[in-house]
């Protein structure tokens, strides 16, 4: 893993994103609000529990919408859509462990 720093040289350790548990996620859209990476994007989800993507579903047929990661290489490790979960329902590892 690369050694990287903060501005002023203390050692810093991106976390990745690596899932999001659509059983704990409400679909705030807060995670994707602070995200300028385009990481992650709102998917419906149907009663058989199906993942469908919003223009395809009628919304009054979505049991409900959950986040879902769209480009988890794009993540840079800031951590701030973890910081942002109102239900901690992402998980972050380092390079290390993220792959």
């Amino acid at each position: 893993m690369a050694g990287f720093a903060t501005r002023d040289g203390r050692p810093w350790v991106p976390e990745y994103l690596t899932a999001i548990d659509p059983k704990v996620c409400i679909g705030c859209g807060r995670c994707f609000k602070v995200c300028a990476r385009a990481v992650m994007t709102l998917r419906g989800v149907t009663e058989d529990g199906d993942f469908v993507d919003m223009d395809d579903e009628d919304e009054e047929e979505l049991e409900r919408k959950v986040m879902v990661i769209a480009d988890g290489g794009n993540c840079i490790g800031c951590g701030a859509c973890y910081r942002v979960c109102p239900t901690g329902a992402q998980t972050h590892a380092p390079e290390s462990l993220a792959a």
